[in-house]
Protein backbone atom coordinates (compact mmCIF):
# COMPACT_ATOMS: atom_id res chain seq x y z
CA UNK A 1 0.00 0.00 0.00
CA UNK A 2 1.21 3.60 -0.78
CA UNK A 3 2.28 5.38 2.38
CA UNK A 4 2.60 9.12 2.46
CA UNK A 5 5.39 11.13 3.62
CA UNK A 6 3.59 12.47 6.34
CA UNK A 7 2.56 9.10 7.63
CA UNK A 8 6.44 8.10 7.02
CA UNK A 9 7.64 10.91 9.07
CA UNK A 10 5.61 10.51 11.80
CA UNK A 11 5.89 6.57 12.13
CA UNK A 12 9.56 6.76 12.01
CA UNK A 13 10.73 9.79 13.92
CA UNK A 14 11.61 7.82 16.62
CA UNK A 15 14.15 5.84 14.61
CA UNK A 16 15.28 8.53 12.54
CA UNK A 17 16.17 10.51 15.91
CA UNK A 18 18.21 7.74 17.04
CA UNK A 19 20.01 7.39 14.06
CA UNK A 20 21.55 11.31 13.71
CA UNK A 21 22.30 10.83 17.58
CA UNK A 22 24.26 8.00 17.66
CA UNK A 23 24.81 4.77 15.76
CA UNK A 24 26.51 1.73 15.62
CA UNK A 25 29.41 3.12 13.47
CA UNK A 26 31.07 -0.59 13.97
CA UNK A 27 27.52 -2.01 12.45
CA UNK A 28 27.77 0.46 9.60
CA UNK A 29 31.84 -0.74 8.64
CA UNK A 30 31.15 -4.39 9.21
CA UNK A 31 27.27 -4.56 7.09
CA UNK A 32 27.83 -6.22 3.91
CA UNK A 33 28.01 -3.95 0.56
CA UNK A 34 25.76 -4.46 -2.49
CA UNK A 35 28.28 -3.01 -5.03
CA UNK A 36 25.58 -3.91 -7.33
CA UNK A 37 22.85 -1.44 -6.92
CA UNK A 38 24.02 1.17 -3.91
CA UNK A 39 22.41 3.61 -2.94
CA UNK A 40 24.40 6.86 -2.51
CA UNK A 41 23.79 10.51 -1.54
CA UNK A 42 25.20 13.41 -3.90
CA UNK A 43 27.65 15.21 -1.94
CA UNK A 44 26.99 18.61 -2.70
CA UNK A 45 24.85 19.43 -0.25
CA UNK A 46 27.19 18.65 2.29
CA UNK A 47 30.13 20.48 1.01
CA UNK A 48 30.45 22.15 4.30
CA UNK A 49 31.71 19.45 5.50
CA UNK A 50 35.80 18.30 5.09
CA UNK A 51 36.23 14.54 4.05
CA UNK A 52 36.31 13.13 7.68
CA UNK A 53 33.32 15.13 8.46
CA UNK A 54 31.81 13.58 5.77
CA UNK A 55 32.12 10.08 6.51
CA UNK A 56 31.46 10.41 10.50
CA UNK A 57 28.52 12.25 9.02
CA UNK A 58 27.06 9.98 6.24
CA UNK A 59 27.70 6.87 8.90
CA UNK A 60 25.05 8.23 11.32
CA UNK A 61 23.01 9.60 9.13
CA UNK A 62 22.42 6.13 7.72
CA UNK A 63 24.18 6.59 3.75
CA UNK A 64 26.74 3.61 3.44
CA UNK A 65 27.53 5.01 -0.14
CA UNK A 66 28.59 8.17 -2.16
CA UNK A 67 28.17 10.05 -5.21
CA UNK A 68 31.32 12.25 -4.51
CA UNK A 69 31.42 15.77 -6.08
CA UNK A 70 34.36 15.92 -8.18
CA UNK A 71 34.34 19.16 -10.21
CA UNK A 72 35.02 22.80 -9.34
CA UNK A 73 33.82 24.00 -6.12
CA UNK A 74 33.12 20.30 -5.81
CA UNK A 75 34.87 18.11 -2.37
CA UNK A 76 37.74 17.82 -4.60
CA UNK A 77 38.94 19.90 -7.22
CA UNK A 78 39.54 18.26 -10.77
CA UNK A 79 43.44 20.01 -10.57
CA UNK A 80 43.47 18.39 -7.01
CA UNK A 81 42.43 14.80 -7.61
CA UNK A 82 45.88 13.12 -7.69
CA UNK A 83 46.07 14.21 -4.11
CA UNK A 84 43.03 14.93 -2.50
CA UNK A 85 40.85 12.13 -4.05
CA UNK A 86 42.82 9.67 -2.46
CA UNK A 87 42.57 11.44 1.04
CA UNK A 88 38.30 11.69 0.45
CA UNK A 89 38.28 8.22 0.05
CA UNK A 90 40.66 6.97 2.71
CA UNK A 91 38.51 9.46 4.93
CA UNK A 92 34.87 8.35 3.95
CA UNK A 93 36.30 4.55 4.16
CA UNK A 94 37.23 4.56 7.71
CA UNK A 95 33.51 5.22 8.74
CA UNK A 96 32.48 2.61 5.67
CA UNK A 97 31.72 4.39 3.33
CA UNK A 98 32.21 3.50 -0.53
CA UNK A 99 32.53 5.43 -3.68
CA UNK A 100 31.25 3.83 -6.39
CA UNK A 101 29.71 7.16 -8.47
CA UNK A 102 31.62 10.36 -8.80
CA UNK A 103 30.12 13.84 -10.58
CA UNK A 104 32.33 16.01 -12.75
CA UNK A 105 32.67 18.21 -15.45
CA UNK A 106 34.22 15.89 -18.24
CA UNK A 107 33.16 16.67 -21.58
CA UNK A 108 36.36 16.66 -23.47
CA UNK A 109 38.42 13.87 -23.70
CA UNK A 110 41.33 15.97 -25.06
CA UNK A 111 41.89 18.01 -21.85
CA UNK A 112 44.45 16.45 -20.06
CA UNK A 113 42.89 17.04 -17.16
CA UNK A 114 40.22 14.62 -18.18
CA UNK A 115 42.35 11.32 -18.60
CA UNK A 116 43.98 12.33 -15.34
CA UNK A 117 40.33 12.29 -13.40
CA UNK A 118 39.46 9.51 -14.93
CA UNK A 119 42.86 7.44 -14.63
CA UNK A 120 42.76 8.66 -10.88
CA UNK A 121 39.54 7.41 -10.33
CA UNK A 122 39.33 4.00 -11.53
CA UNK A 123 42.69 3.23 -10.23
CA UNK A 124 40.82 4.16 -6.40
CA UNK A 125 37.72 2.05 -7.40
CA UNK A 126 35.36 4.23 -8.34
CA UNK A 127 33.49 2.19 -11.28
CA UNK A 128 31.42 5.57 -12.61
CA UNK A 129 31.30 9.11 -13.23
CA UNK A 130 28.67 12.18 -14.30
CA UNK A 131 29.47 14.10 -17.08
CA UNK A 132 29.04 17.59 -17.58
CA UNK A 133 26.55 19.43 -19.87
CA UNK A 134 26.35 19.94 -23.58
CA UNK A 135 24.17 22.91 -24.66
CA UNK A 136 22.98 23.61 -27.86
CA UNK A 137 24.02 26.09 -30.36
CA UNK A 138 20.89 28.09 -31.15
CA UNK A 139 22.85 29.27 -34.51
CA UNK A 140 22.85 25.25 -35.82
CA UNK A 141 19.91 23.01 -36.45
CA UNK A 142 19.42 20.65 -33.69
CA UNK A 143 20.18 17.24 -35.78
CA UNK A 144 23.60 19.57 -36.95
CA UNK A 145 24.21 20.04 -32.61
CA UNK A 146 23.55 16.31 -32.53
CA UNK A 147 26.44 15.58 -34.75
CA UNK A 148 28.91 17.82 -33.56
CA UNK A 149 28.26 16.26 -30.14
CA UNK A 150 28.49 12.66 -30.92
CA UNK A 151 32.20 12.65 -31.40
CA UNK A 152 32.47 13.46 -27.41
CA UNK A 153 30.58 10.67 -26.35
CA UNK A 154 32.26 8.32 -29.17
CA UNK A 155 36.10 9.74 -28.13
CA UNK A 156 34.89 9.49 -24.02
CA UNK A 157 34.25 5.51 -24.59
CA UNK A 158 38.04 5.11 -25.94
CA UNK A 159 39.41 6.82 -22.98
CA UNK A 160 36.73 5.01 -20.49
CA UNK A 161 37.26 1.49 -22.54
CA UNK A 162 40.77 2.50 -21.68
CA UNK A 163 40.33 2.73 -17.72
CA UNK A 164 37.85 0.41 -17.63
CA UNK A 165 34.71 3.34 -16.02
CA UNK A 166 31.50 3.94 -17.04
CA UNK A 167 30.42 7.91 -18.20
CA UNK A 168 27.05 8.49 -18.21
CA UNK A 169 25.19 11.87 -18.76
CA UNK A 170 22.69 13.20 -16.78
CA UNK A 171 19.04 13.74 -18.18
CA UNK A 172 17.99 17.52 -16.99
CA UNK A 173 14.92 19.57 -17.90
CA UNK A 174 15.25 22.46 -19.96
CA UNK A 175 16.98 23.65 -23.25
CA UNK A 176 20.48 21.80 -22.69
CA UNK A 177 21.45 18.34 -24.43
CA UNK A 178 19.03 15.82 -22.25
CA UNK A 179 15.68 17.61 -21.52
CA UNK A 180 13.85 15.69 -24.10
CA UNK A 181 15.99 12.62 -23.19
CA UNK A 182 15.31 11.14 -27.10
CA UNK A 183 18.20 13.66 -28.18
CA UNK A 184 20.47 11.00 -25.58
CA UNK A 185 19.59 8.14 -27.60
CA UNK A 186 20.71 9.94 -30.74
CA UNK A 187 24.12 10.25 -29.21
CA UNK A 188 24.37 7.05 -27.67
CA UNK A 189 22.81 4.36 -30.14
CA UNK A 190 26.27 3.56 -31.36
CA UNK A 191 27.85 3.22 -27.96
CA UNK A 192 28.73 0.63 -25.83
CA UNK A 193 26.63 0.52 -22.84
CA UNK A 194 28.89 -0.59 -20.86
CA UNK A 195 31.02 2.44 -21.04
CA UNK A 196 29.22 5.56 -21.90
CA UNK A 197 25.31 5.90 -21.01
CA UNK A 198 22.89 7.41 -18.92
CA UNK A 199 22.10 8.47 -15.45
CA UNK A 200 18.41 8.59 -15.32
CA UNK A 201 16.67 11.33 -13.89
CA UNK A 202 12.92 10.76 -13.07
CA UNK A 203 12.53 14.05 -11.35
CA UNK A 204 13.44 15.76 -14.50
CA UNK A 205 11.75 13.30 -16.70
CA UNK A 206 8.76 14.27 -15.36
CA UNK A 207 8.99 17.97 -15.86
CA UNK A 208 9.62 17.43 -19.31
CA UNK A 209 7.83 14.09 -20.17
CA UNK A 210 5.07 14.59 -18.29
CA UNK A 211 2.76 11.90 -18.38
CA UNK A 212 5.19 10.13 -21.20
CA UNK A 213 7.85 9.66 -19.20
CA UNK A 214 7.56 5.93 -19.56
CA UNK A 215 8.56 5.93 -23.42
CA UNK A 216 11.73 7.40 -22.81
CA UNK A 217 13.19 5.74 -20.37
CA UNK A 218 12.16 2.60 -22.50
CA UNK A 219 14.31 4.16 -25.38
CA UNK A 220 17.33 4.97 -22.78
CA UNK A 221 16.90 1.71 -20.52
CA UNK A 222 19.93 -0.24 -22.11
CA UNK A 223 22.22 2.73 -21.55
CA UNK A 224 20.50 3.79 -17.71
CA UNK A 225 23.35 2.62 -15.69
CA UNK A 226 22.66 5.17 -12.95
CA UNK A 227 19.47 6.78 -11.53
CA UNK A 228 18.83 10.21 -9.63
CA UNK A 229 16.13 10.72 -7.65
CA UNK A 230 14.55 13.53 -6.26
CA UNK A 231 10.77 15.51 -6.19
CA UNK A 232 8.83 18.29 -6.98
CA UNK A 233 5.83 20.19 -8.19
CA UNK A 234 4.70 22.90 -10.29
CA UNK A 235 3.92 25.80 -7.92
CA UNK A 236 1.80 29.42 -8.90
CA UNK A 237 3.80 32.21 -7.58
CA UNK A 238 2.53 35.82 -8.79
CA UNK A 239 0.50 34.20 -12.06
CA UNK A 240 3.78 32.65 -12.75
CA UNK A 241 4.36 28.54 -12.81
CA UNK A 242 7.57 27.54 -11.13
CA UNK A 243 9.34 24.33 -10.53
CA UNK A 244 9.28 23.89 -6.77
CA UNK A 245 12.44 20.85 -5.49
CA UNK A 246 10.39 18.79 -2.39
CA UNK A 247 11.53 15.92 -0.23
CA UNK A 248 10.94 12.92 -1.25
CA UNK A 249 7.23 11.93 -1.41
CA UNK A 250 5.94 15.07 -1.54
CA UNK A 251 5.40 16.47 -5.06
CA UNK A 252 4.10 15.12 -8.45
CA UNK A 253 6.87 11.96 -9.34
CA UNK A 254 4.91 8.86 -9.32
CA UNK A 255 7.23 6.78 -7.57
CA UNK A 256 5.17 3.73 -7.70
CA UNK A 257 5.11 3.71 -11.63
CA UNK A 258 8.51 4.55 -12.03
CA UNK A 259 9.90 1.51 -9.75
CA UNK A 260 7.30 -0.60 -11.86
CA UNK A 261 9.02 0.28 -14.76
CA UNK A 262 12.72 0.30 -13.37
CA UNK A 263 12.16 -3.92 -12.12
CA UNK A 264 10.42 -4.25 -15.95
CA UNK A 265 13.63 -2.78 -17.48
CA UNK A 266 15.77 -4.44 -15.77
CA UNK A 267 17.55 -1.59 -14.60
CA UNK A 268 20.39 -1.59 -11.93
CA UNK A 269 23.31 0.44 -10.62
CA UNK A 270 23.75 3.10 -8.01
CA UNK A 271 20.61 4.54 -7.00
CA UNK A 272 21.59 8.63 -6.16
CA UNK A 273 19.52 10.55 -3.84
CA UNK A 274 19.73 14.52 -4.75
CA UNK A 275 19.11 16.86 -2.47
CA UNK A 276 17.88 19.91 -3.81
CA UNK A 277 15.14 21.44 -1.71
CA UNK A 278 15.66 23.88 0.35
CA UNK A 279 18.09 23.55 2.93
CA UNK A 280 19.43 26.92 3.73
CA UNK A 281 21.47 27.03 0.35
CA UNK A 282 23.47 23.59 1.21
CA UNK A 283 21.10 21.65 -1.17
CA UNK A 284 23.27 24.32 -3.60
CA UNK A 285 26.70 23.53 -2.30
CA UNK A 286 26.87 26.66 0.15
CA UNK A 287 29.56 26.16 3.03
CA UNK A 288 27.56 28.32 5.32
CA UNK A 289 24.00 27.42 5.47
CA UNK A 290 21.67 29.10 6.96
CA UNK A 291 19.43 26.08 8.18
CA UNK A 292 21.48 24.37 11.08
CA UNK A 293 23.16 20.94 10.28
CA UNK A 294 20.82 18.63 12.47
CA UNK A 295 17.92 19.81 10.29
CA UNK A 296 19.86 18.90 7.40
CA UNK A 297 20.94 15.73 8.86
CA UNK A 298 17.36 15.26 9.50
CA UNK A 299 15.64 16.01 6.39
CA UNK A 300 19.05 13.42 5.12
CA UNK A 301 17.85 10.47 6.52
CA UNK A 302 14.33 11.22 6.56
CA UNK A 303 14.41 10.24 2.80
CA UNK A 304 16.78 7.73 2.51
CA UNK A 305 14.49 5.94 4.76
CA UNK A 306 11.56 6.82 2.75
CA UNK A 307 13.13 5.16 -0.29
CA UNK A 308 14.34 2.55 1.21
CA UNK A 309 10.59 2.01 2.76
CA UNK A 310 9.36 2.36 -1.25
CA UNK A 311 11.97 -0.65 -2.32
CA UNK A 312 10.73 -2.73 0.64
CA UNK A 313 7.15 -2.06 -0.41
CA UNK A 314 8.04 -3.31 -4.37
CA UNK A 315 9.78 -6.39 -3.19
CA UNK A 316 13.02 -4.85 -4.51
CA UNK A 317 14.84 -3.66 -1.03
CA UNK A 318 17.14 -7.10 -1.02
CA UNK A 319 18.86 -5.31 -4.22
CA UNK A 320 19.78 -2.17 -2.33
CA UNK A 321 22.19 -0.86 0.32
Amino acid sequence: MKQSRRVFIKTTSAVTAGVVIGPNLLAVKCAAENTENPICVFTKCLQFLGYDGLGETLAKVGFKNVELSVRKGGHVLPENVKTDLPKALTALKKYGISTPMMVTDILNSNDPVTEIVIGTASALGIKNYRMGYLSYDPGKSIMENLDGHRKAFETLEILNRKYNIHGCYQNHSGVRVGGPVWDLYSLLKDRDPVFMGVQYDIRHAVVEGGVSWPLGMKLLSPWIKTTAIKDFFWKNENEKWKLTNVPLGEGMVDFDAYLKEYIALGISGPVTIHYEYDLGGAQSGDKNPTMSREKIYEYLTTDLNWLKMRFKEHSIDGLFN
